[in-house]
């Protein structure tokens, strides 16, 4: 069987394919030790470990040091003059008409920022690194006390022999310090993109290579393969290469949504979505076109930017845990602060009492009174109650009054989202369908969907855990790139070819013990001028001119407009190798029988309501629903709303549409 296990902030979801069957589990998760959260859901599937053929993680490690600022000590070596490019960073704010917003500090604090004496330029040598400055450097190094060392000198994308020979003394000197070169982690142009990626790498580096050795140690004693880690690309990587590269697994968890709910669509025929992962403590959402997730290397997690290949997903902080609260004005809101797993929304019974996202939706019917969750939760409506009516009174609302706000605020901040990935990407969300899946996505999609204006969601059956799914099912994955800073007309073809194919050479490498590669070229460009640029497809071209008409249309797809006349610039030459894995295809039988809907009374159009409440269990091809109805999954709740109807398809998936005409 092929294993996929997603740790979330509140739950970890598991995932086996294989023998023609799913095995699904979700458990909470464990803060203090992740791991833990990963074997117990294992045990809870009952899976022995001699079925297990491939392991794959995707989990937060990464995301929750940068966000909580909890990673190693890190120091910064760089060329003499340089040491605050990581804190000049650009002249973007993150607020523009804020002027009492600062910005995050800077991983690195000025004080462990060191030099050396060298000099790079753009055709080499302009000054010999300074061995003595080295040494001097080291010295200070071992008296800070420092676990971690970005090292990130001028040029060294293009000549990084300097910065080797840093990484080599610093390695030889310091050989418990984890050493991150940006030569290795970055190679491309801009320092200060260069630098704060380095710096990331550095910093993450020493806690999830410690969190992926502790989890290879506990995973070998129970006798399965040792796990593949998700990057945030959207494939995986052997564990040893994540640890080195902790910078490209930020995201890990999020991309194997959006790989999971790319396979699973596409098994329905659709391949233009927009995913909507909402989980306990955030929500997750990113555009798939043509069946393949976007990338982007313009990513910024937590104020840091990092300019790796991650899946083009947008968080926010709005998830089942996300909290209500009174602000000093009297107002309500919800998040950004989550209940997480521990101690969780006041309907847990775990001591938490303050209302979440989750407690609105059980007060309105939508979740079951006495449900349990992950086998070790249970809902209690009573305590919910409670904490709405404690809200209520420092607002002056009922508890009804309040529970509506706050999954309409909820709503609000996740179609904010995903018009993000979708209106200002230059994607009309009336052209894709909507992919619902988390713990709480397929509550709140329908209302989420008639806010975009789109008629079509999509519910997977293993919509609870489809992350982990998407792990299962994740190809093995390798992104390369070397910089080729020229304008286009002057690009030397036979020079972009040999470069392409030293890529492609250094990942049949790589990859060699996984199996044959499949390999896709792709170009930065840019028009002449601009400080960014945009990705393209470089396969099957005649000539690399002709990467200038695929520029053009990629440029007005994005931005609405394209500049015909103006020169293109090559900027980078990228390479994606992969290993397929083998996918199981997914299928659905006929219902075993006539299914018997239960009833209970729920909040829709307005007022209170008996309303159908179906087992999903219980249904089967062609099983048919229509709103208002609630349809009960074995790890997450659809709640469909009045004007929706639809059908499970052959493969599984709950498919709703909205009523023509129907406002």
């Amino acid at each position: 069987m092929r294993l996929g296990v997603d740790v979330g902030g509140t739950f970890t979801d598991l995932v086996a394919l294989g023998g023609g069957k799913i095995i699904t589990a979700k458990v909470p998760s464990t803060p203090r030790d992740q791991s833990e959260g990963v074997m117990s859901g294992v045990e809870a599937s009952g899976i022995q470990a001699q079925e297990v053929s491939a392991f794959a993680h995707g989990m937060t490690v990464a995301t929750n040091a940068l966000l909580e600022r909890r990673g190693a000590r890190t120091a910064l070596v760089t060329t003499e003059g340089f040491r605050d490019v990581i804190e000049i960073s650009r002249q973007n704010r993150p607020s523009l008409y804020d002027l009492t917003l600062g910005r995050s500090p800077a991983l690195v604090p000025r004080g462990l920022r060191f030099t050396v004496g060298e000099r790079m330029g753009p055709e080499g040598e302009v000054e010999p690194l300074d061995e003595d400055s080295l040494e001097d450097t080291v010295e200070a190094l071992r008296e800070s006390g420092v676990e971690a060392v970005a090292v990130c000198l001028l040029f060294s994308f293009l000549h990084p022999e300097h910065e080797r020979r840093v990484g080599e003394r610093l390695r030889e000197a310091l050989p418990e310090t984890h050493v991150s070169l940006s030569s290795e982690v970055l190679p491309e142009f801009r320092e200060y993109e260069r630098f704060s990626t380095t710096a990331a790498d550095a910093y993450l580096g020493p806690k999830l290579a410690a969190y992926l050795n502790n989890l290879a140690d506990k995973v070998e004693a129970a006798g399965m393969p040792e796990p593949l880690v998700m990057r945030s690309s959207g494939g995986v990587v052997e564990l040893e290469t994540a640890a080195r590269s902790a910078a490209s697994c930020v995201l890990s968890g999020p991309a194997g949504g959006v790989v999971g709910a790319a396979y699973v669509a596409a098994a329905s025929e659709y391949r233009d979505l927009l995913t909507f992962d909402m989980g306990g403590t955030s929500t997750d959402v990113a555009p798939v076109i043509g069946g393949e997730a976007l990338t982007t290397t313009e990513a910024e997690v937590s104020g840091v930017p990092i300019k790796l290949p991650m899946a083009d997903v947008h968080t926010v902080s709005a998830g089942g845990g996300s909290v209500a609260w009174a602000d000093a004005g009297g107002a309500l809101r919800v998040g950004p602060h989550s209940a997480g797993a521990d101690p969780g929304p006041a309907a847990y019974g775990l001591g938490g009492e303050q209302v979440t996202v989750t407690d609105a939706n059980l007060y309105l019917g939508y979740l079951r009174d006495g449900v349990e969750l992950g086998g070790q939760v249970t809902l209690s409506r009573k305590s919910s109650e409670e904490a709405l009516a404690r809200l209520g009174e420092e607002l002056g609302l009922s508890p009804l009054q309040a529970a509506l706000g706050v999954v309409q605020l909820a709503d609000t901040e996740m179609v904010r989202a995903l018009r993000v990935i979708s209106v200002e990407r230059g994607l009309d969300p009336r052209e894709f369908a909507l992919v619902a899946f988390g713990g709480a996505g397929p509550l709140h999609a329908c209302s989420i969907a008639e806010e975009l204006g789109a008629d079509t969601v999509l519910v997977p059956k293993a919509s609870g855990v489809l992350s982990a799914l998407g792990l299962a099912v994740s190809d093995v994955r390798r992104d390369l790139l070397t910089p080729y800073l020229s304008p286009l007309a002057e690009a030397d073809a036979q020079e972009v070819q040999e470069s392409f194919e030293g890529l492609e050479r250094t990942a049949a490498e790589e990859l060699r013990a996984r199996g044959e590669p499949v390999f896709e070229r792709r170009a930065d460009l840019r028009y002449g001028g601009q400080s960014f640029e945009l990705p393209v497809g470089a396969d099957g071209i005649g000539e690399v001119w002709d990467l200038a008409s695929r520029f053009h249309e990629a440029h007005e797809r994005r931005y609405g407009y394209r500049m015909q006349e103006e020169p293109v610039e090559l900027v980078n030459l990228r390479l994606v190798a992969t290993v397929p894995v083998e996918k199981p295809p997914i299928s659905e039988g006929p219902p075993t029988g006539e299914p018997e809907p239960g009833s209970r009374e729920a909040h829709f159009g307005g007022g209170w309501r008996e309303v159908p409440v179906l087992d999903r269990s219980e249904m089967g091809r062609g099983s048919p629903v229509e709103g208002p109805a609630v349809v009960e999954f074995a790890e997450s709740t659809c709640v469909v709303q009045p004007g929706w109807s639809g059908a499970v398809d052959a493969a599984g998936t709950l498919v709703l549409i909205k009523e023509a005409g129907d406002e």
